[in-house]
């Protein structure tokens, strides 16, 4: 018997972003090892589990203890459809027509987005006896790469540094917003890059990859703790669909322009 399941345009693409971080490429062949060669083996599990406690609320995180590499197209990415009085803007949290992993023009070794440990959280609060679940979020502990990205909308809290055709330093900072990140349009006074105009990141730099990359699906607000090899808490995310990445992002461009990326061979 084969059940056929029905998912809204929105649970499509959570389930899609999921899927990503998620997605572990393997090919394998058993081989029987003998005492000897068993010995020489070393290995560790590729679930990682770990428990935290922050500003009233617990955490649980479950972590792939893997590298990625990846290439791969989201197009018309809406999540957290609903209607907000305050500011209903396009009617989505975030409302992302491209989210693009690699490149295709450019070399072998740089088409690809590198990836670490991607996870999933759940957040709660509360005792023993009345447990409440808050929710949770999706993330990676690492990212590198050229990432393109289109926003027409977004909830959350990005930082994205630039440079004009001038050479004068322009920055998408989503704390420009004066509603606080959400619902933002991107719209913005110079010095100050537009979202309309981006196209895309580079995320990481020489000194490591961007640590801060994560989507939250709350009930509440939630001040989640601070990244892998960093002491700076994030902006605390609020209640619905939040997306987080400050971190060591460079615009690939100020013209909106995105790059290719087809699928190789193409």
């Amino acid at each position: 018997m084969m059940t056929t399941l029905f998912l809204s345009p929105q649970r499509r693409a959570a389930a899609m972003l999921a899927g990503l971080a998620f997605a572990l490429p393997a090919a394998a062949q058993l081989q029987r090892l003998d005492d000897q060669a068993l010995s020489r083996v070393h290995g560790q599990g590729l679930l990682t589990m770990s428990n935290g406690s922050l500003g009233g609320f617990d955490f649980t995180r479950i972590g792939f203890d893997a590298d990625i590499a990846l290439s791969a197209n989201l197009r018309n990415v809406r999540l957290g459809e609903y209607s907000l009085a305050a500011r209903n803007g396009l009617g989505a949290d975030i409302d992302m027509p491209l989210l693009q992993f690699g490149r295709s023009d450019a070399g072998d070794a740089a088409r690809l987005v590198q990836i670490s440990n991607p996870y999933f959280e759940f957040v709660y609060r509360g005792d023993a006896a009345a447990r409440e679940v808050i929710g949770m979020r999706i993330g990676f502990d690492g990212i590198s790469g050229d990432v393109g990205l289109k926003l027409a909308s977004l909830s959350g809290s990005l930082r994205v540094g630039a440079s004009g055709a001038d050479g004068a330093p322009l920055l998408l900072d989503s704390r420009l917003d004066p509603g606080g990140g959400k619902r933002w349009d991107g719209a913005c006074a110079a010095p100050c890059l537009p979202m309309a105009q981006l196209g895309g990141v580079r995320a990481g730099d020489a000194s490591g990859p961007s640590r801060d990359f994560w989507i939250s699906m709350l009930k509440t607000g939630v001040q989640f703790q601070a990244p892998a090899g960093s002491a700076q808490l994030p902006d605390p995310a609020q209640a619905g669909l939040w997306l987080n990445w400050r971190d060591r992002l460079v615009a690939l461009g100020v013209n909106g322009v995105t790059p290719p990326n087809l699928p190789k061979g193409r």
